[in-house]
């Protein structure tokens, strides 16, 4: 039964109910007509004691001013929670975790004083070093500790976003006029690049801390950074990029730049000092153009010597172009376009044979409190080299298996012993078709290995054959039934039509799935040649699918990678009922590799479909060049074990399973996943060979 109206105003105006009020009250009007009332349903269903303490999470939460910060902010908690949380052996008993109350309490505390990179380090340095003591734990993430304290000091370094965000809004509303949401981002986040600043429809992203550096403060190198992105909102235009290379775009990106720098500077003198100190100084001659690309070094020198007056490089081409920068300056603004005409002058004048090669040099050449010039790009066709990142997002979506839901899998926790249930989200879809006729050119390529497989491969074909009667097509004409037929026929009866038989080889009952690791790292060069892993793979299963579709064994190819547990992707090249034909080269042509290696969920799903088929011999076939690894997965033991898991898991079923590893490490770690089952190729440009005579050697 609801309370009186009245007791229910006196609860409300309580001191206590007041103070939450206050603390919990966001001020955001939609919610302002419902606020009172969930409030109110809030206190009839939890004691005094919950809402203090949800009150105090709220505190820390108030902090994380991006959705991204938040995400991070509970996955840090989460990872506390399961790597702190233990368990009985042989009992369903689990020990809460110690560490976890303690670190929600103190969270205000740690969010105001730390970036997310450093609350993710302490409290990783707690769970390393307290992890098996209840008691010293707790102690840890209550800040009782002296050991905790120290750490806590040593993360704490720089100018906080959340405490210099009301400064910098006003900033850029008073100096700029330009009232942009201002998002921060930790680039914890990204274990594959570091992303610097940038801007897009939702508003300015910029770093969670700042340090000082080169005598200029934290809060300055962020009004730097502002400054600048403003100043590409108020003056730069998007270009058409299509017909432009890579190159040339990065000679555009470095001009504009500095025609923006130089623009901040003319607008507010004293912004010259701090963008000076910022900017890098390239020492000329630094770079060998002999054996490094030493584009970058040529550029980070023209952006230096447009905004330094007393550069001191003496190099003709660089003074000539800078000269031509400020003439273009002097009557105005200039623009975009008369930039970009400069800046492709200057490399057409500049270019070198050297600046393809692979080893780049880097050093002096990051202009940090830059952007990093999505939005100074229009794309009117997409293709492989398109920089616009919203529209490259938009289209990675888009190719996201639409179809078929996930399918859910659990992973083993070494840890606890015990599955973690409904962990992995898998993702399966047919790969994308591309040139069969690429793969006709790799059999061409390898015509006398070819020749020789089908030697070897004519002497362990199974000869004896069964007859297959009663056929309306087949191989040969079965006499006995064609006289029976044509005797029916001149009698008036209507002749049986199956009058032909066929033949089929038997004493092979064999299923083979030939599983391949799609990870960024086949997209590495073989040691001493100019072939990718990928390359070679693809050459190697050629010769194996032709080789398998002559003996005539059902087999099925696979590959498969993953972004986190939340995305592994399971994609189909060709099916046990399709033939080794031109959609299936085509399939194979187009693989391509990226991502991570998580190894279990894609054993399962492909033991899983070689369970399901009838025959006396089913092989799960691995080709991998590395151990099991994910980005969301700090200890490489984890995935072992769960790899380990898996392969029990189909031996039980009646599928073996037998690695290929391209990996000369891998006799570290590959016998304790596959135990014997398992061979490491040390010569990886061997692959094309050793792969079909290793199916030979499985299926004999």
């Amino acid at each position: 039964m609801s309370k009186p109206v009245d007791a229910r105003k006196r609860e409300m105006h309580h001191p206590q109910v007041q103070a939450w009020w206050r603390e919990m009250d966001c001020g955001f009007a939609p919610v302002a007509d419902v606020f009172e009332e969930c409030l109110y349903e809030a206190l009839t269903a939890f004691s005094k004691r919950e809402m203090d303490g949800y009150v105090a999470a709220a505190k820390a939460l108030s902090r994380l001013a991006s959705r991204e910060q938040l995400a991070f902010y509970l996955d840090i908690a989460r990872d506390l929670m399961a790597r702190t949380t233990g368990s009985i052996h042989g009992r369903h008993a689990t020990i809460a975790s110690p560490g976890l109350p303690a670190f929600f309490r103190q969270a205000p505390q740690l969010v105001e004083q730390l970036p997310m990179a450093g609350l993710r380090n302490w409290v990783d340095y707690g769970i390393r070093h307290y992890g098996d003591h209840p008691q010293q734990q707790e102690q840890y993430f209550a800040l009782q500790l002296a050991d905790s304290r120290a750490v806590l000091q040593r993360e704490r370094h720089g100018t906080l976003f959340a405490d210099a965000e009301r400064r910098l809004d006003l900033t850029l509303r008073a100096l700029w006029r330009d009232p942009q949401p201002l998002i921060p981002y930790s680039n914890s986040y990204h274990a594959l690049r570091q992303i610097v600043p940038y801007y897009d429809g939702l508003g300015m992203r910029l770093p969670d801390v700042y340090d000082a550096r080169a005598g200029v403060s934290g809060i300055d190198r962020y009004r730097a950074t502002l400054a600048h992105m403003a100043g590409h909102r108020r003056w730069s235009a998007p270009q058409i990029a299509d017909n432009w290379s890579p190159f040339q775009r990065l000679a555009v990106e470095f001009l504009e730049d500095a025609r923006i720098d130089r623009l901040l500077m003319r607008e507010y003198p004293g912004l010259a000092p701090v963008l000076l100190a910022l900017h890098p100084q390239p020492v000329e001659g630094a770079c060998d153009p002999e054996t490094t690309s030493c584009l970058r070094h040529r550029l980070a020198m023209l952006s230096r010597a447009c905004l330094d007056t007393n550069h001191g490089y003496a190099d003709p081409v660089l003074n000539e172009t800078v000269a031509a920068f400020h003439a273009a300056l002097a009557g105005g603004t200039s623009s975009t376009a008369q930039m970009a005409e400069l800046a492709l002058a200057y490399v057409a004048r500049t270019r070198r044979p050297s600046d393809q090669l692979p080893r780049i040099h880097f050093d002096d050449t990051v202009v940090d409190y830059r952007d990093d010039n999505r939005q100074l790009w229009a794309f009117i066709e997409e293709g492989d080299e398109e920089e616009a990142f919203d529209t490259r997002k938009q289209t990675s979506e888009a190719e996201a298996p639409q179809g078929l839901p996930p399918r859910h899998y659990p992973e083993w926790d070494q840890a606890t012993e015990s599955y973690r249930p409904d962990w992995v989200s898998l993702y399966e879809a047919l790969h994308p078709a591309g040139e069969a006729a690429k793969i006709d050119r790799l059999l061409e390529k390898h015509a006398a290995l070819a020749r020789r497989l089908m030697r070897l491969l004519d002497l362990i074909k199974p000869q004896n054959k069964q007859r297959i009667r009663y056929q309306e097509d087949g191989s040969e004409l079965d006499l006995d039934v064609a006289i029976r037929s044509l005797i029916d026929f001149r009698s008036g009866v209507t002749p049986d039509p199956r009058i032909n038989l066929s033949h089929r080889t038997s004493g092979r009952s064999i299923a083979v799935l030939l599983l391949l690791d799609l990870s960024e790292s086949l997209n590495q060069k073989v040691a001493g040649g100019e072939q990718t892993v990928l390359e070679l793979s693809q050459e190697a299963v050629s010769l194996l699918g032709m080789a398998i579709e002559r003996l005539n064994d059902p087999f099925a190819i696979a590959g498969f990678h993953s972004n986190t547990r939340h995305e592994v992707r399971y994609l189909h090249i060709k099916g046990f009922s399709e033939r080794w034909d031109d959609t299936v080269k085509g399939r194979l042509a187009a693989a391509g590799a990226g991502w991570s290696t998580r190894m279990g969920a894609a054993l399962r799903h492909a033991g899983a479909a070689l369970a399901q088929r009838q025959a006396d011999k089913r092989l799960l076939l691995l080709v991998t060049d590395g151990e099991p690894a994910d980005i969301d997965v700090r200890d490489p033991g984890h995935l072992h074990a769960d790899a380990k898991k898996a392969v029990g898991e189909l031996a039980a079923q009646g599928v073996d399973t037998f690695c290929l590893s391209l990996d000369p490490q891998a006799d570290d770690y590959v016998q304790g996943i596959f135990g014997r089952r398992h061979l490491v190729l040390d010569r990886v440009e061997q692959l094309p060979e050793k792969l079909p005579l290793l199916y030979m050697a499985l299926t004999k």
